[in-house]
């Protein structure tokens, strides 16, 4: 089975930290956040990826040009300004009328791909998302009247869940795209979502998300504990 890695975003909330490279090619202990994604899919013996570049995709190539893994990986270019449901498009052809998998250049998860890939095929839909609680970023009080019962330290997700990305996709999906400027998670995935084509796997495990330079600092501090979540590989 094919993976699919959206790697084509600007990531500008990350300042000048992205001036020179895009977001999949952030480093956390030393390699991109791109590789650590690949390490992950590939411990479930998933290991022919297609990565859709974008901004600074050359900077992407070079890096696999010189890496030596026992992947098969196809770089695309699939457009600076093209959106996420555009760069699925464009790589179609590549896919051979197959199930797949889609992943976002900057997501580290530790999902179970091979219970993930099960759910799917047992739901028999169009899309399986991987449902998330996304880290709390303030703690809660539990208050009666002016009484504090009970303090929670950033408890995740404040009970509710959002779309994490992982998908198992079926190429049915494909017909659901138009041009360079869908969008995945609008139009498409609200069309699939109304006619019953989308299942959601729940992921409850931790997760850290890379959207801002704390967020970058935080992955770093993670990862120097010798003990960061997603790490699944030896």
């Amino acid at each position: 089975m094919k993976t699919v890695i959206l790697a084509g975003g600007y990531g500008t909330r990350l300042g000048d930290v992205t001036k020179t490279i895009p977001k999949s090619m952030i480093e956390i202990g030393g390699m991109p956040v791109l590789w650590h994604i690949m390490k992950i899919y590939s411990q479930y013996d998933l290991t022919d990826f297609i990565v859709c570049c974008g901004y600074k995709g050359q900077v992407i190539k070079e890096y696999f040009e010189k890496l030596s893994e026992p992947w098969q990986i196809k770089l695309v270019d699939t457009g600076v300004n093209t959106m996420t449901g555009g760069r699925i498009k464009r790589i179609e052809k590549y896919l051979n009328n197959e199930t797949f998998c889609l992943t976002y250049g900057d997501d580290l998860k530790h999902v179970n791909i091979t219970e993930l890939i099960s759910f799917h095929r047992k739901k028999k839909k169009f899309v399986t998302l991987t449902a998330a609680q996304p880290p709390g970023r303030f703690g809660i009080l539990n208050l009666e009247d002016d009484k504090v019962l009970e303090i929670l330290e950033k408890p995740p997700g404040d009970g509710n869940w959002i779309n994490g990305g992982y998908y198992v996709l079926e190429p049915e999906v494909l017909k659901y795209l138009e041009n360079d400027s869908t969008i995945w998670e609008l139009e498409p995935l609200t069309k699939l979502v109304q006619e019953d084509q989308v299942s959601g796997y729940k992921y409850t495990g931790i997760y850290q998300p890379l959207d801002t330079l704390r967020d970058k600092k935080k992955l770093e501090e993670l990862w120097k504990s010798g003990k960061p979540y997603w790490k699944v590989w030896e």
